[in-house]
């Protein structure tokens, strides 16, 4: 029997694009993997991997994760303690982050050590929000982005990004009228600000890549 991948249902949205590019990810790999979509805190313990989608206010995003009873301890105990690998897409990249300031201040996860704050693009004709293609450089070494060609391009949509206190925990960055943390890593810990379930092949590729990751 393959591994179970957790993806946390908090009513965050993309549920359902995000559990559908999973499960064809998981396809191409013996055992297949189990991808259960959950809010049980006993399932998400036990996982053997971790995935946090997001879309939407950060504050809002971070309400709905903390009001499913035992869902963040249980997180912790996955990923912190049994070292389980944890992604966090979009806006569940952003709640790693020690705090948030999109409306006013709120408390993140904590996981990576920064605050996730509005973009502000030097460049005036660089819109925001972020919408739509823009290609992603990553580190060298980088796991995730194993497979891709140099600067892969994915699909964004967002206002605010994680300014990661330790550059370091960066292992990708993408330019939109100025350079924001497009991945992070820390660990077993990682997260991407775009959207891999709507970025076509370079995002399929991704995930297969987190599904196959032993960091």
């Amino acid at each position: 029997m393959g591994a179970t991948i957790a993806l946390i249902d908090y009513g965050s949205g993309n549920m359902r694009s995000a559990e559908k590019a999973l499960r064809k990810a998981a396809e191409s790999l013996g055992p297949t993997p189990h991808v259960e979509v959950t809010d049980d805190p006993e399932v998400i313990a036990r996982a053997d991997r971790i995935v946090l989608p997001g879309v939407g206010a950060f504050a809002a995003c971070m309400r709905a994760l903390e009001s499913r009873p035992g869902v963040v301890e249980a997180m912790a105990q996955a990923v912190r303690e049994r070292g389980a690998p944890f992604l966090g897409i979009c806006v569940g990249m952003q709640l790693l982050a020690t705090r948030g300031l999109e409306f006013a201040e709120t408390a993140g996860l904590g996981w990576i050590g920064g605050e996730v704050k509005r973009l502000t693009p030097d460049n005036v004709h660089a819109k925001i929000p972020h919408m739509g293609w823009n290609s992603v450089n990553a580190a060298g070494g980088t796991a995730l982005f194993g497979g891709l060609e140099p600067g892969p391009h994915m699909y964004f949509t967002h206002s605010f990004a994680l300014a990661a206190d330790d550059d370091g925990d960066v292992s990708a960055w993408t330019d939109h009228g100025g350079r924001f943390a497009s991945a992070v890593t820390r660990g077993n810990v990682a997260g991407v600000q775009f959207h891999p379930e709507k970025s076509q092949g370079a995002g399929a590729r991704l995930l297969r890549n987190f599904l196959e990751w032993r960091p």
